[in-house]
């Protein structure tokens, strides 16, 4: 079959994506921005990919007229501006006018469990995604999710910061409510199975795994596994407002995608009973196999996707293109050389920066900067890196957004999603003599930029030389 696939470059679709390859399906990506997808991982004649954003309905012309099944991945619960209620109608709306026209049958969308009459803004935006959705020419097959337990996921990162970070935790009454966690595994098992299948046209199916647990049940387990004593006390006074930053400060979230999942998780998400999982032979994989599955693939190296990575970002609105050029007039820089003793080594140093390596030197310094940010708002350190030594254009590494990984080259470009009063630029790069190229570029705006720059020129200084003093060893 010709398959549409919405959202490629989301946590989700990435891991459906090698599956629907696999099973001899040709795949057309949409994304808003190519440079964000490594296209060349995949075999060139089972994929092609188109730019698209579904708030343009222009865009949506390059959308070929003979897909046979449409998958709908597309969500903007993380959106740090805007309404995002709003965006997803509008989305939702152009999709569906654009496939109708075109020869496909079924459209397949993933959403959230929505079995209670009161829903948080976040579920019943995807219900009403789901409304717009169903009322056309084609058939819809709806799989409704709660928690996705898997590497890379929101829910198994948050969990995850707050078992290995908090060893006593004061926490509010949100986490007595049940859910029913899917292993994304088997998120994608029905994902891949329903397609094409004409008994679940129009059909809504809840998927979840064989537990129903309460978040306090999936934080002491996840603490078992990883053979870690946690406490947790439930106090019954902590407002919204209070869980929201306190999810924000010790997890790798946002705080509007906090707030989010704080209202979402006030309300129950269990399963209603269906033989879905029967019908298409899928054996459903409990809580705890799904954590350990999950630290294999960590441990492993190979982490597919990262809900990190699929956050929006200010870059994103432009393009990554639009940032590709690193300026040069009115700009300050720190530009360093030095000849490396193992290029090869060095390449690899660099390939491997940031997360749990380290920054090499300085990290302390790297962390502080990562609290300040934080404490103004912004990303701070938390988002670390989805594999330890493997790094591609679009990914999160800690406050960076990468938008250059080329080994080929010896080349790699980062671009600051810090809070700041201007832009930076950091770049890496290992010339045809082997020598090491480090430079830091900053675009002030305004006096504010100027004196922030001249503030921090004196730890730079320190750092940048450190760093690449490090990077040039050849241990």
């Amino acid at each position: 079959m010709k398959i549409l696939l919405t959202g490629i470059t989301g946590y989700i679709a990435q891991r459906l994506l090698p599956v629907l390859i696999q099973n001899g399906h040709q795949v057309v990506g949409c994304v808003r921005d190519k440079n964000r997808f490594n296209a060349q991982a995949y075999p060139k004649n089972n994929l092609s990919v188109i730019e698209v954003d579904f708030l343009e309905k222009e865009s949506l012309s390059l959308i070929p007229n003979d897909i046979d099944v449409a998958y709908y991945l597309i969500h903007s619960m993380s959106t740090q501006s805007g309404d995002f209620e709003r965006m997803e109608q509008i989305c939702a709306n152009n999709f569906r006018e654009r496939i109708e026209k075109t020869r496909a049958t079924q459209v397949i969308y993933l959403s959230g469990i929505v079995n209670e009459t009161e829903l948080s803004k976040h579920l019943a935006s995807r219900k009403k995604v789901e409304d717009i959705l169903s009322h056309s020419s084609f058939a819809l097959t709806t799989l409704r999710a709660g928690i996705i337990v898997g590497s890379g996921s929101a829910s198994f990162e948050i969990i995850r910061d707050l078992v290995e970070k908090l060893p006593f935790m004061i926490t509010p009454r949100w986490v007595k409510t049940k859910c029913q966690p899917i292993a994304v595994r088997n998120v994608v098992e029905f994902l891949s199975g329903v397609a094409g299948r004409t008994d679940t046209y129009n059909q809504n199916y809840d998927i979840g795994g064989p537990d129903i647990l309460s978040y306090k049940d999936m934080l002491l387990r996840f603490a078992k596994i990883r053979g870690l004593h946690r406490r947790i006390i439930v106090v019954p006074v902590m407002t919204p407002k209070i869980s929201s930053y306190w999810l924000y400060f010790v997890t790798a979230t946002s705080y509007s995608l906090a707030q989010n999942l704080v209202n979402s998780m006030k309300v129950e998400v269990i399963c209603k009973p269906n033989q879905l999982a029967s019908l298409l032979g899928i054996l459903l994989i409990d809580y705890d196999t799904s954590i350990r599955l999950a630290f294999d693939k960590i441990e492993q190296n190979q982490v597919l996707s990262s809900w990190k990575d699929a956050q929006t970002s200010a870059i994103f609105k432009k393009g990554i293109s639009q940032y590709l050029e690193v300026p040069v007039h009115g700009c300050f820089t720190d530009t360093r050389k030095i000849q490396t003793r193992n290029s090869e080594n060095t390449l690899n140093k660099i390939w491997s920066i940031g997360g749990r390596n380290g920054w090499y030197y300085g990290n302390w310094l790297w962390e502080i900067r990562g609290i300040i940010d934080q404490i103004l708002g912004g990303v701070g350190m938390r988002r670390g890196r989805k594999r330890d030594t493997e790094i591609a254009t679009g990914e999160t590494l800690d406050f960076w957004r990468v938008l250059i990984a080329n080994k080929k080259e010896k080349r790699l470009l980062l671009y600051a999603e810090m809070k700041l009063p201007g832009e930076a630029w950091l770049e890496f790069k290992i010339n045809d003599n082997d020598e090491l190229i480090q430079t830091a570029t900053f675009r002030p705006l305004g006096i504010l930029g100027r004196l922030y720059w001249y503030t921090v020129l004196p730890f730079h200084s320190f750092i940048f030389n450190g760093m690449i003093q490090k990077l040039a060893l050849a241990e």
